[in-house]
């Protein structure tokens, strides 16, 4: 089948839900912190996130649409936009329900890390606070809101994009001087209520034609 979503959005028969998300997969889960004016903490999942450069490091996130029943930017948004910080703390599996916990539409100034249970560490060069128990994590410094075309709904559409001025890793995940992503266990956002997690058993490794040095080098 062939749809143009501009015309039909995203339910077009015989889909009974939003069919985008299903269609980018897997996704990492951007869980982002930041500080509102008065210093309170907020938390919350974004299900686009990603790198966006290696050098210098910047990451991106769509903190998209209103807050429900208003007419407001959402809380992130808000914040990274007034403070100019922001962290990502990566969500394994093990975080799981903590995360899902925090994707809860709060009142402005609640802080959700702390309704999850999670403990806050403090950063080094921002801050908002990271997740403790996230092994890994980047603190960033606001680079720019890209308005992206509003929603059917005419709702405002976001993507935030940051650079990376600091990075936490648990010295536990690093075997033989790289990220054994196999510790690790990143969980990653699939569509409708749906998550996948990175398995050991589900890690492979292929190099390109040349060999891993040529690799490298190209990056």
């Amino acid at each position: 089948m062939f749809f143009d979503p501009r015309e039909v959005g995203m339910k077009p028969p015989p889909f009974k839900h939003t069919v985008y998300n299903a269609l980018v997969v897997p996704r990492p889960i951007g869980w982002i912190s930041t500080l509102d004016a008065d210093g309170d903490t907020n938390l919350a999942p974004f299900s686009f996130f990603n790198a966006l450069s290696a050098d210098p490091p910047c990451v991106m996130f769509c903190p998209n649409g209103r807050k429900p029943g208003t007419e407001e930017i959402k809380d992130t948004l808000a914040n990274v936009e007034t403070t100019k910080e922001f962290v990502y703390s990566m969500c394994t599996y093990e975080l799981r329900e903590p995360m899902v916990a925090t994707a809860v539409h709060e009142a402005a100034g609640v802080d959700e890390m702390a309704k999850a249970g999670l403990e806050a560490a403090p950063c080094e060069k921002v801050k908002p606070p990271r997740v403790a128990a996230s092994p890994i994590a980047l603190e960033c410094t606001y680079m720019q809101t890209v308005h992206l075309p509003d929603a059917r709904d005419g709702s405002r559409q976001n993507m935030v994009i940051g650079q990376v001025v600091g990075i936490h890793i648990d010295e536990g995940v690093i075997t033989d001087g790289i990220i054994d992503v196999r510790k690790v266990e990143p969980l990653a956002r699939l569509g409708y209520l749906d998550y996948a997690r990175i398995v050991p058993e589900n890690v492979f490794s292929l190099s390109p034609p040349g060999g891993d040095d040529r690799y490298e080098k190209k990056g």
